[in-house]
């Protein structure tokens, strides 16, 4: 019974996508075995679903344009973004321009916090998805099979941060540009504009705390919580590609000023979105 339910799920699905859609989500490159999954639980009939919902929230809700999406190089890549928005929808809008305006389309893997696979069904969902927790493990061994990966260096302190830090980079990780440089992987710097102002919040570190999260948002008014955020418009400019060269195993301080490139070219591109960018939501 669950699975005839799934099979008429899965109909309904793919008959609310275009068959451009559906020829596009095909198309997609990436290793499966003989039932249709990837290592990391990653199958296409699943991203149908979720695809379904991406779309909605890219075209429709946020109505999100993609600039110079032709950037992305074939091969392995990595995509760096800045961070914002109390939830992920960044990620999603980045992940849905990838996949509906992507020349060709790709699954952008995005490298998700270790917490949230503790969240009930999140696991399951996710992986199947073809969203994998953000360990060097993982992230090298897609990138071996010459995957996109979707990283945000600033972290939860960049998706947690105030309104009032609004469009101010939180301090990069260096742990991203060390893999790069180990794997040889050339990376793809990009800035979203709008996800900043999607939710304003607090951050309710005791309830955060209670669930073992890095931050729980609060916005003022009911249900008190950003279910759902404003409509702001999202602006998904996507930067050149580069090819940094390097030890991966070099201190600190060295790392850090390639580090330091990289986000300088994600806060060029959010000053040129901002001086651009005629409202919010238009």
């Amino acid at each position: 019974m669950a699975v005839e339910k799934k099979g008429m799920f899965l109909r309904w699905v793919e008959s609310r996508l275009t068959p451009e859609e559906l020829e596009r989500i095909r198309s997609i490159p990436t290793r499966q075995n003989e039932y249709g999954y990837d290592p990391f639980g990653f199958h296409r009939d699943d991203l149908k679903a979720v695809a379904l919902l991406a779309r909605f929230f890219y075209r429709d809700y946020f109505r999100a344009k993609a600039y110079n999406i032709e950037n992305i190089p074939a091969g392995r890549c990595m995509l760096v973004a800045n961070h914002s928005g109390q939830l992920p929808f960044d990620g999603l809008s980045i992940g849905a321009s990838v996949i509906f305006d992507g020349k060709p389309p790709r699954l952008p893997r995005a490298m998700i916090e270790h917490y949230v696979p503790k969240l009930p069904y999140v696991s399951y969902l996710f992986s199947r998805w073809g969203q994998v927790v953000g360990t060097p493990d993982n992230c090298r061994r897609l990138l071996e099979d010459e995957e996109m990966i979707l990283v945000f260096p600033e972290g939860s302190a960049g998706i947690s941060k105030p309104f009032s830090s609004r469009y101010q980079l939180q301090r990069f990780g260096h742990g991203f540009m060390r893999l790069a440089l180990a794997t040889r992987t050339p990376i793809v710097p990009i800035a979203l504009v709008g996800a900043e102002e999607q939710a304003p919040a607090l951050n309710a570190k005791f309830i955060a705390k209670l669930i073992g999260a890095p931050a729980f948002p609060v916005v003022p008014w009911p249900p008190f919580f950003p279910i759902l955020p404003l409509p702001t418009r999202h602006h998904i400019y996507f930067g050149q590609p580069r090819l940094f060269e390097g030890d991966p195993d070099d201190d600190d301080e060295q790392v850090e000023q390639l580090v330091r490139q990289v986000k300088l070219s994600i806060e060029s591109m959010i000053m040129m979105g901002l001086k651009e960018r005629k409202s919010i939501f238009f």
